[in-house]
């Protein structure tokens, strides 16, 4: 494995063998509830109703915590291809492969393999999860990386080219894709990274067209957020300063319209940073104490440095986080071990170590994918909302789901879900308005449902998560 011409074999079989395993579970997988199945809803509402500027998280019922690049994504995969839970993945997943070439591309003119960044990026169990996840997060990581490197190319380069317009480009699709924080994600480390020559501070932002660049920047991202505003006012109020504020400052914050805030621990970032980042972060640090004072008189590793640290130095002070806020900061990290890696005397351990997350992740899924039982232990009620279909009722009524109804169900049920979240004293009127009908209901729920209606249910399905009944008067 020490061979170079080994080595390179073995990336290639490893990144290919990597990325067709994450294309096959990423449609072999249910739709998981709160989070991804909640997104993958608000892209199928988003393409049944034809209403492509104000998110719903429900039927005319606005979503206003994010922006809409990986809703419009994943509801023009749906427009083109049906409506699924591959599809609803699919551009998460293209856009994983469109970072492992257009990294590839970026080193291309250096000593260092194209596959080293891919090799890096597919084994990092934070960027391997979102390489097929129906989430914000990975559209943020697209626009974040095409900002850093549009930056890099255009400051390097005399003359004019594609980079320095791409710059305003991916300005454009992070306000799209998660709003202002793209400007803090990207501003910060590029400020930083100024700083360090003051002489060429100025003619360095210089060689970025600044007029036309904030143009294209305006054209892309303005319209959507004024028609949202325009079509439902307060929008821009809640998701400028609730999400982008509120959220990271106030501890258990209140006005969170979707979902109830967690307060951690001041620095949790870091236990993300250390866990979803292996092993590659570590030998990142190793590299780090191994050249102290003299790791930012290079300034390619300078700038990569400035771009893999702040985003959780940004976080550390958060007491609301997700492992998913460390994601943009896999792309340098990729860069700083291709950079290294020529030089790197420990290849095949570091091969070996990076090869153990995948092989997990591949025993587990096939282990799944060969038995039926998997299906019941998943957090989705793809299952019990299938055997629903299987015995249809007639007249196809909604399912019932007592008190909150999953986003998984009203995904996989096409939206025709009713609950009693608001109004738990109307489980009367609807089952006296249906002959038949179906229940869903969480097992810790059950006791919401009236005992006179105990005797008329029989159990159709049972998962880890919930149970099916089917109501008959």
């Amino acid at each position: 494995m020490t061979d170079k011409k080994t080595t390179v074999n073995y990336m290639l079989i490893a990144v290919l063998s990597i990325v067709v395993f994450r294309f096959i579970i990423t449609g072999a997988i249910p739709l998981l509830d709160k989070t991804e199945a909640r997104y993958a809803e608000i892209s199928r509402l988003m393409q049944e109703t034809g209403e492509w500027v104000v998110l719903q998280i429900d039927y005319n019922e606005p979503f206003w915590a994010k922006p809409p690049l990986s809703t419009w994504m994943s509801a023009m995969s749906f427009e083109l291809f049906g409506v699924n839970e591959l599809t609803a993945r699919l551009p998460s997943f293209l856009l994983g492969v469109a970072m492992l070439f257009i990294l590839g591309y970026f080193v291309k003119k250096t000593k260092v393999s194209p596959l080293v960044p891919a090799l890096v990026l597919v084994t990092t169990p934070e960027f391997l999860i979102h390489m097929g996840v129906v989430s914000t997060d990975s559209a943020l990581c697209f626009s974040v990386m095409l900002i850093m490197l549009s930056f890099w190319k255009s400051i390097t380069s005399d003359k004019k080219t594609i980079w320095n317009y791409l710059f305003f480009v991916g300005l454009g699709l992070g306000f799209l894709a998660k709003g202002p924080l793209v400007l803090v994600l990207t501003g910060a480390p590029v400020f930083f990274w100024l700083l360090l020559d003051r002489k060429t501070f100025f003619s360095n932002l210089a060689k970025l067209p600044w007029i036309v660049g904030l143009l294209i920047t305006v054209v892309i991202a303005l319209p959507w957020y004024l028609l949202t505003e325009q079509r439902s006012p307060g929008f821009i109020d809640y998701f400028i300063v609730g999400e982008h504020f509120n959220r990271f400052l106030k501890p258990g914050w209140s006005g969170d319209l979707y979902g109830q805030p967690k307060t951690q621990p001041l620095g949790l970032i870091w236990v993300f940073m250390l866990s979803f980042c292996l092993p590659w972060f570590y030998i990142v640090l190793a590299k780090i104490v191994k050249l102290k004072k003299r790791i930012l008189d290079d300034k390619y590793v300078a700038f990569l440095l400035f771009w893999l640290f702040w985003t959780p130095i940004f976080f550390t002070i958060s007491k609301n986080i997700l492992h998913t806020y460390i994601l943009p900061s896999t792309v340098p990290m990729a860069l700083l071990i291709a950079h290294w890696w020529p030089e790197y005397k420990h290849k095949k351990k570091a091969l070996i170590a990076c090869s153990i997350f995948p092989i997990l992740v591949f025993i587990a899924g096939a282990g799944l994918l060969v038995t039926d039982q998997w299906k019941v232990y998943m957090n989705s009620d793809k299952l019990l909302v299938a055997k629903s279909e299987e015995l249809k009722i007639d007249k196809n009524p909604p399912i019932l789901y007592l008190d909150s109804k999953t986003y998984s169900s009203q995904f996989y049920n096409k939206g025709n879900v009713i609950d009693t979240r608001d109004e738990p004293a109307k489980i009367d009127s609807i089952l006296e308005a249906y002959d038949k009908l179906y229940i869903l209901s969480d097992k810790r729920e059950f006791y919401l449902l009236p005992k006179k209606y105990v005797s008329k249910l029989q159990v159709i399905d049972t998962t880890k998560k919930a149970r099916l009944y089917l109501y008959n008067k």
